[in-house]
């Protein structure tokens, strides 16, 4: 059931995506000073290796991060700004330390990863930050005890495996149920597109319903497809910054014509308005 390590993939085209929505989250939500909780359901081991055996195995950054061209995505400087000197070093950040090199010393960090593996890991990349709390406990669960949360602002991202193919119904499950608990809250949710039937699960319970102001943004490296295999992958963001969508409709297409040239696809859409 923790097979998955995201060692593997870390640097990939999905990583970009996931990680180009949440620095510009975070950045627009910095304009202000009131403190913000970053929130991480499913953390894995903080920051990867590039060298590691594991990322070389399937070589997926170089035909993600390895391919980007920053110079042709404006606007994108903070994530620009992060990533430029880890590459340097051969190393990419996971989500947890992306946010940790945006947030302020105010702000708050809180971290769940089951992983008997990547949590030492993870906890061992935080020791010394006041900021960060890392537990080795189900992320699903403990989203629901930090929610509502004491700061004045809150960003989550859940970003499961989907080994677990209870996963895809479990997403709108906890959406709706941090969304009632923290109607300000911003939501994002990391998802595959493997097969179309798991997607549509995913989103079904989402279009119209009674979580409002939801956001898709998808990237797509290859033909539309019935077969397996993730062709594609999206983000879902609940109370996104409005500047967001109009991000994601100048850097996917730019995404598609470095990523994915020939066989690439993009979408934006709003699946329940405000």
């Amino acid at each position: 059931m923790l097979s998955y390590r995201h060692a593997f993939h870390a640097g990939n085209y999905a990583d970009v995506l996931k990680h180009l929505t949440l620095s510009e989250v975070l950045s627009y939500l910095l304009r202000k000073s009131a403190p913000i909780m970053y929130i991480d359901t499913h953390a894995g081991a903080g920051q990867y290796a590039l060298t590691s055996q594991m990322a070389n195995k399937t070589g997926e950054y170089r035909a993600g991060i390895g391919k980007l061209d920053f110079s042709r995505l404006l606007a994108a400087d903070s994530y620009a700004r992060i990533i430029t000197p880890m590459l340097r070093e051969q190393r990419y950040p996971g989500s947890p330390a992306l946010a940790a090199r945006l947030l302020r010393q105010h702000d708050q960090i809180r971290l769940f990863e089951l992983h008997s593996s990547d949590y030492p890991a993870l906890q061992q990349l935080f020791q010394h930050d006041p900021r960060v709390r890392v537990a080795q406990a189900d992320g699903w669960q403990g989203l629901a005890t930090l929610l509502p949360v004491k700061a004045a602002r809150a960003v989550v991202l859940i970003d499961p495996s989907y080994e677990i193919k209870t996963d895809y119904q479990r997403v709108p499950e906890a959406l709706l149920k941090a969304y009632r608990s923290m109607r300000n809250a911003v939501l994002l949710v990391w998802y595959p597109v493997i097969r179309r039937v798991q997607t549509e699960a995913l989103l079904a319970p989402l279009r119209d319903g009674p979580v409002r102001d939801v956001w898709r943004y998808q990237l797509s490296i290859g033909p539309d497809s019935n077969a397996t295999g993730m062709h594609a992958c999206g983000m879902l963001a609940v109370n996104p910054p409005w500047v967001l969508a109009e991000r994601m409709r100048e850097w996917l297409p730019e995404l598609v014509k470095q990523l994915a040239p020939e066989h690439g696809s993009w979408l934006v859409e709003c699946l329940t308005p405000e």
